[in-house]
This record gives structure tokens, C-alpha cells and sequence, in this order.
């Protein structure tokens, strides 16, 4: 079996002195053009692309945009879910040198407009089912994939030719919107350097390779989904689009994959439901926070790699990797990544790096807010293990006072996490006139008795730290691999009428 080190280095030649001036797509299309690229769901089954008609479609579609007027350095807003579609618009956006803006199809058309006045999108495309959002008519695209164009029946001669599109891998390649509930999301640019580097260190602790097959699970408007379309890129794997209206467990039966990145409760609700479903995974990425012991030892007997991850849109996805462990440490650093902890706050900068923040007035000039040294501020709080691995305290935006005392709320929710029944937990401070704020706790899953999860609680943690009330955890969409906290806050503040600041 080959090591991520090794798989790394042979993807690195692969890329070779070309990444400079070619698109990772067409590259795999020269150097394995019948290696399947892509499983997409239609007319009620799987089918698959070869990587030489993927690229033969993103020409296609680069070419259309180009006639239709988009050029170099357009910003090009697209709503939809994760589709066939969406992953062509990206690499036609890398060959065209255009601006990928990928948009959450949830957004109210109110916002979608905003967004796209704030940072000045120059064109829109949507799937069918959401152009009514667009703030504008959506350019009109042939993106079918079963169309019955003769061009798409080319041989297979035709099909692998690469044209020799020249690009810039420095120059920024896509927009991805940072998430925030209250005020409007920050646009953090990325260039393919970025995702390169990105893809080259991720293989070092989870090996992807030719043959294997990583689920889009992940939406592309957030950095976890379109890292994957870049990793599977890169290694020459195969990228398998959700089937819509399949539950999880069935999507696992209808497709074998090698690859799955999860969140804990959805992984929790397979290995009750269907935990043959996992088997034969080579990897499994979960996030959403630390996890918890028992789960752990669940996975264990099945022989599935479960890895947990520390990382963020600024740094193209992962910072750091480790083997889930009872710890709850996120393991070191990954190549092109470096890290550094002051006074508890974390620091990072490399070539994952992110190009910075567009601003919201023209000219849009990008901004990156960096120290002297080129560090950049996570605002996560963190320490080192004594063995070196990192571990996660917590935001510093989310720590509150309560009576003088300062309460972390990741540090209860972990505790929490513990308790048998609970699958998620989210803390926070509610206004007190007495203590400033108060902790309450949002729970998912089951509690026999808040006296007997109180017992539970004061034997981990100080007193003062114990929630005072608990609410249920509402209905609010995870797109990603991170908690919505500031969503899922405003949800059960709004509906129990709370208020969340310390009082005047």
C-alpha cells in the first residue's frame, strides 16, 4: 500500500512543470483519458464520465461563456445545488481566467441581489429550478449532459486532444462566501495555486489515488465542496454527485465509494441505520467538532480510517489532520500550511493561504489582513498537545462572561456531547441582570432528565458553567462540515423571544 507521502510526490510529478500553465482537468485528460472523472445521477441511475469528455464539455461551455461575453477577471454568480453543471462552470471558469461565484440556493432573492450589488457580479447563471432568485436573467447555457449535440460524440482522438489553454494559477479563480448570519458574509478569493497546494497536503494524511471515488457531499459554495472537486481533480479520481431524494444510506447503496466526509450525527445515523453501507471506505473525513469517544470505538470494528480535521476558508480547507482519536487533538500542521499559537489564539499563513477579502466598493480591490510576518488571526483559540498536536479551544468570539468568569462554550458542548442520547450540542449566554449572561444549551437527541444531565455536567465542569435552560435543536439546514452557530442561535433566540447580549 502506498503512503500519502508517496501518492503526494506522484501527483506532484503528474502536475509537474504543466500546473504552471494547465488546467488540472485537462492535464488528467492527456495523461488518463478513459479513467472515469465523474458519476452524476440521471433518469434514475448512476452514469459515468471519462475524463476526456468532462474536459471536451468544460471546452464546450468555456466556449459559450466567452461568446457570450464573459472574459478574464468576470465575476460569474451561480445558484444551484451541487450539480454536473456547477463542476463544468468551474473549470471553464479556470480556463476562461473568469471569477467562479458559487451561491447558496437558499439564499432569498433579496440577498442574492445584495450580494452580487455589494461585490459586483457581472454575470449569472442558475439551475432551472432556482433562475426565479437571479437578481437578472441567468446567461442561457447547453450544459445537458445527455444531449443529443453531435459535438459530444466525438471519437475518442478528438475527445483527448487538450487544447492548449494557458493559465494563470496565481490569479483569483473563485469566490467563496464566509459564513455569517448577521450582516452581510465576507467574499474570500482563491486562486488554483491555493487549491493545489491545498489538494498536495491533504494526500499526505488521507491518500486519494486513480480508481477511488469521493462523494460531493459538501456543497461548492463552501470551501470543504470545492476542495474535494479539486483533490479528485488532481489525483485523477472520480468525483460522485449526490443523487437527489436518496437518503444518505441509500446513496451509499446505489454508489460503492472510497471517499466521505460527514459531519457526527450523520455518521451516528448511519451505524444505526445502515452501517454495511460503510464498509470499504478507505477514508472518512468527519468535522463539525471534536469526536466523541464512544463513536470512535463504534468505527473501529468496521475498519474504516476516520480522520478529523481543523480548517477553514481562508486556508483553502484543511490546516491540519489527525486520525480521530479520544483526545479530540487535530494533529499537525499539513504541508504548504504553517501554524502558530499566541496567547491561545491560533495564527497560520502558506500557499493554501487564501489571496484575501474582495471589498464591497469598486474598484473591488482584494484585501488580505495580515501582521508584519504575513500571519493571518483565525480568531480560534488553540493549544498544543505535549506530544505537539493541535487542539481546539474554542472561537474567542464565542467565549461570554457569567458573573466575572469567563465561559468557553465548545468546552460544555464537548462534555455535553458525552452524555448517552445527546447528538449535538450548542452553548450560549443569555441576558441576566444578576450575572451578565447566563449559559443555555441547544440540544439534539435525547435527555432523560436536565437534573440528571445537571449531576452529569458538575462532575466535568465548574458549576457556574452548567446551562441553565435547554432548548431543542431547530430546524436548520447543515451545508458543511462546521455547526451554523450563529443560524442555529438566531433560530431558538427568535423563537423564544432571548436575548443574547449583556444588558446595558
Amino acid at each position: 500500500m502506498k503512503h500519502g507521502k508517496e501518492i503526494s510526490q506522484e501527483i506532484s510529478q503528474d502536475i509537474g512543470q504543466e500546473s504552471i500553465d494547465t488546467s488540472p482537468l485537462h492535464l488528467m485528460a492527456a495523461k488518463v483519458p478513459g479513467q472515469v472523472a465523474l458519476h452524476h445521477w440521471h433518469d434514475g441511475g448512476y452514469h459515468a464520465i471519462d475524463y476526456a469528455h468532462l474536459a471536451q464539455r468544460v471546452r464546450q461551455c468555456a466556449r459559450q461563456l466567452h461568446d457570450l461575453g464573459v472574459t478574464s477577471g468576470d465575476k460569474l454568480a451561480c445558484v444551484d445545488q451541487n450539480s454536473l453543471a456547477l463542476v463544468i462552470l468551474y473549470w471553464a471558469c479556470i480556463d476562461l481566467g473568469a471569477i467562479f461565484c458559487p451561491l447558496n440556493p437558499r439564499f432569498p432573492k433579496a440577498q442574492i441581489a445584495a450580494i452580487a450589488e455589494r461585490y459586483g457580479f457581472n454575470h449569472f447563471w442558475a439551475g432551472q429550478a432556482y433562475q426565479a432568485l437571479l437578481p437578472e436573467p441567468g446567461l442561457t447555457l447547453s450544459l445537458n449532459a445527455e444531449t443529443r449535440d453531435n459535438k459530444l460524440k466525438a471519437t475518442k482522438a478528438e475527445a483527448t486532444k487538450v487544447e492548449a489553454i494557458r493559465i494563470d494559477t496565481a490569479r483569483p479563480c473563485n469566490i467563496i462566501l464566509t459564513s455569517g448570519s448577521s450582516g452581510m458574509p465576507k467574499a474570500a478569493v482563491h486562486c488554483l495555486n491555493n487549491h493545489i497546494a491545498s489538494a498536495l497536503g491533504s494526500t499526505q494524511k488521507i491518500p486519494l489515488v486513480r480508481g477511488d471515488n469521493w462523494l460531493l457531499s459538501l456543497p461548492l459554495f463552501h470551501i470543504g465542496g470545492l476542495a474535494i472537486v479539486n483533490r479528485c481533480a488532481l489525483a485523477g479520481a472520480a468525483l460522485t454527485l449526490p443523487a437527489p431524494d436518496l437518503s444518505l444510506a441509500k446513496q451509499l447503496k446505489a454508489m460503492p465509494l472510497t471517499h466521505l466526509s460527514l459531519v457526527a450525527t450523520q455518521l451516528v445515523r448511519l451505524l444505526n441505520d445502515a452501517p454495511e453501507t460503510l464498509k470499504g471506505l478507505k477514508a472518512l473525513l468527519l468535522g463539525g467538532g471534536a469526536i466523541d469517544e464512544q463513536l470512535i470505538e463504534r468505527l473501529t470494528p468496521l475498519g474504516i480510517p476516520a480522520f478529523t480535521s481543523y480548517g477553514m476558508t481562508e486556508m483553502s480547507s484543511q490546516i491540519t489532520t489527525a486520525r480521530a482519536n479520544a483526545q479530540g487533538s487535530c494533529g499537525f500542521a499539513l504541508p504548504g500550511r504553517e501554524l502558530k499559537i499566541v496567547d491561545e489564539v491560533i495564527f497560520v499563513r502558506g500557499e493554501t493561504l487564501f489571496l484575501g477579502y474582495l471589498r464591497d466598493k469598486p474598484p473591488h480591490e482584494i484585501s488580505r489582513p495580515l501582521d508584519n510576518d504575513g500571519w493571518f488571526c483565525t480568531q480560534d483559540r488553540g493549544r498544543f498537545t505535549p506530544g505537539g498536536e493541535l487542539l481546539i479551544l474554542g472561537r474567542t468570539d464565542n467565549m461570554f462572561i457569567c458573573g466575572g468568569e469567563n465561559v468557553q462554550p465548545e468546552e460544555i458542548e464537548a462534555v455535553l456531547r458525552s452524555y448517552p442520547g445527546i447528538e449535538e450540542a450548542l452553548v450560549f449566554g443569555v441576558a441576566d441582570e444578576e450575572f451578565g449572561l447566563l449559559p443555555a444549551a441547544i440540544i439534539k437527541g435525547k435527555v432523560a432528565s436536565p437534573a440528571k444531565l445537571e449531576e452529569f455536567l458538575c462532575q466535568h465542569i465548574a458549576r457556574f458553567k452548567r446551562p441553565r435552560r435547554y432548548f431543542p435543536w431547530p430546524e436548520v439546514e447543515q451545508t458543511g462540515l462546521k455547526l451554523p452557530r450563529k443560524l442555529v442561535i438566531q433560530a431558538v433566540a427568535e423563537r423564544h423571544g432571548l436575548v443574547t447580549k449583556k444588558p446595558a
